[in-house]
Formats: structure tokens, sequence, C-alpha cells
């Protein structure tokens, strides 16, 4: 199957964070910290299902300036198709923009159905804030 760019969520329910449970992370008074949360997210549209993530980032509140790094094992129908695979992303903003944003399914990573699932993605956020996944994969056969 030939890749494709797919929104993996629509503008309407583009992501659903169930569930934040924060970890414990050192705290310091230069702004130096990088707490870790665990956060279950549900995403519907063309492709269905939901993830499990760790995230962290060091972000300045101030200033809006900070880079976030997530890990994200996702339980999927794509296509008519059922499994799960791991999709690893970071991103940069420096309040206004969002810089050298990077999404890749790990290799390697696909179950069930998707097995063989290869390819990257983009983490879409909306002026309104809502979060779209659009990913462009390449699936065996």
């Amino acid at each position: 199957m030939p890749g494709r760019r797919r929104p993996a969520a629509s503008r309407s329910n583009a992501l659903s964070q169930r569930s934040t449970t924060p970890a414990t992370a050192p705290r310091t008074t230069n702004r130096c910290s990088a707490p870790v949360a665990m956060m279950r997210k549900v995403f519907t549209a063309t492709v269905n299902g939901q993830s499990s993530t760790i995230f962290t980032a060091a972000f300045d509140q101030a200033t809006g300036t900070g880079t976030y790094l997530a890990l994200e094992s996702f339980q999927a129908e794509i296509d008519g198709k059922s499994g799960c695979f791991v999709f690893g992303h970071s991103a940069t903003t420096t309040g206004t923009d969002r810089l050298s944003p990077i999404f890749v399914i790990v290799p390697t990573s696909g179950t069930g159905e998707l097995t063989g699932i290869a390819g990257t993605g983009e983490l879409v956020v909306d002026p309104d804030g809502t979060h779209r996944l659009e990913l462009d994969y390449q699936l065996p056969g």
C-alpha cells in the first residue's frame, strides 16, 4: 500500500485527553526542570484509537518558550486494520511558532495487522488549540 498523509482526528474531536498523571520530577528555582507526565489520549476520525503517552517538557511560562518530547503507544484501527505501534514526537516553540518538529513511527513497533507499519507524521496545533495527528505511513503488502 503506498504511503499517504491521513488525518487521524477530526477538528471537532481531534485529541481528547482523558487523564493525566504527573510523575515526580526535580524542581529548581532557575527554570531548569523537565517534569514528566503520563497521559491517555483518544483519537477519532479516519483513524480511531487511543494512546498511552509519556511526555516531558522544558517550558518557560513567562515567555512561552520551550521544547517537549513524547513517546506514545498507539492502539489503532487504520484502513480497517487493527494493531498497535509506537511513535515519538518533539517540537520547540519560541512562543509564537513551532520549530524543528520531529515525528516518527518507531521501526518494527507494529503489532497485529499493523505489523510492519513505517512512516512519519505531524502533530498539528490549530489556532483554537485543537490538536490533529496526521500520519504519512506505509503498510506492507
